[in-house]
């Protein structure tokens, strides 16, 4: 049982930009880099083992084929799916189905309910959440008529701040937002407004109205956020949310903490400064930018260094 580290998987975006390079050093394939999926078992772009005895060998395949590693998990299929996105313009207005909506109507895919980190943003940036309208009818003459401003809520942000957004929740990220994204493996997304833009064959992007009305909440329902801090050694962790299809928390080492893996598999991105992984006298480095699985029952190790994690399990 040893830390896995994983090589992302990138995504062209109408939207993106180069800030996945700026920030953290990543060679990306173009300008327009929306989308890195970090720690990715989904078919549409599946993460890569870098190191040790499996390396070369996709998530999905050593889920299937090592799922001790895992604690040998119920799930068919690797239910978590990381992200960090660029969004160098505004996103789509979207929506997301849930499980059982998913199951019918995308072909078994898991339905998607996310949360988002905000690793950095401009002054001025925020995002849209959620919706004014209290009835469907109401809801769907808005759409219709395109009066957006008054559909659509749109909340103030800051680097540091923590949005849990279930399925049927309206949200798009706006221009000038750097976020990492915890979510459900899916690649799902109901678009309900997209800006009128064209792509680069001057073709609207598709829309998806019909299934847009039949999973969003309406009214809009807002989750309580029930965030806590403690301190362990020289770490501060912050527990953001602890849910049904996935729990997050933020790791900050100043000096060394120790930490234990046991019924739980982890997931690690590290989103700022450098830090060192010691476990059975072996040592691994954390960059800013890197990404890794800490397996089930990997037991006690420490986390030495300045560095703050974004930690992540089922």
């Amino acid at each position: 049982m040893k830390p896995l580290f994983l090589q992302p998987v990138f995504k062209e975006r109408i939207w993106g930009g180069t800030q996945l390079t700026k920030e953290f050093g990543y060679e990306i394939p173009c300008d327009q880099t929306g989308e890195c999926w970090a720690i990715s078992a989904h078919p549409h772009g599946p993460s890569t083992i870098q190191n040790g005895p499996f390396a070369g060998q996709t998530l999905d395949t050593l889920w299937r084929e090592h799922p001790e590693l895992f604690g040998h998990p119920s799930e068919e299929v690797f239910p978590l799916l990381t992200k960090i996105l660029d969004a160098n313009m505004d996103l789509s207005v979207q929506v997301h189905p849930d499980d059982t909506y998913a199951l019918v109507n995308e072909n078994g895919e898991l339905g998607k309910t996310e949360c988002w980190y905000i690793i950095d943003c401009k002054d001025d940036a925020e995002v849209i959440f959620g919706h004014k309208a209290q009835t469907k009818e109401e809801f769907n003459q808005l759409v219709e008529e395109g009066r957006w401003s008054e559909l659509l809520c749109r909340v103030k942000i800051k680097p540091g701040d923590f949005f849990y957004v279930p399925s049927g929740t309206l949200h798009a990220l706006c221009e000038g937002t750097l976020v990492l994204e915890t979510q459900q493996s899916s690649d799902t997304t109901y678009r309900v407004y997209d800006y009128d833009r064209r792509d680069d064959q001057g073709n609207l992007r598709e829309l998806h109205l019909e299934k847009a009305l039949m999973v969003t909440n309406i009214p809009h329902q807002s989750e309580e956020k029930r965030i806590t801090v403690d301190t362990k050694g020289d770490a501060t962790i912050t527990t953001f949310i602890q849910s049904e299809f996935f729990s997050v928390f933020q790791w900050e080492v100043k000096g060394c903490a120790t930490f234990h893996a046991d019924e739980h598999y982890l997931l690690v991105s590290v989103i700022k400064g450098d830090g060192e992984l010691f476990h059975e006298e072996v040592s691994y480095p954390l960059t800013k930018g890197a990404h890794l699985i800490i397996p089930a029952r990997m037991g006690e190790f420490e986390i030495k260094g300045q560095c703050q994690l974004i930690v992540s399990h089922r």
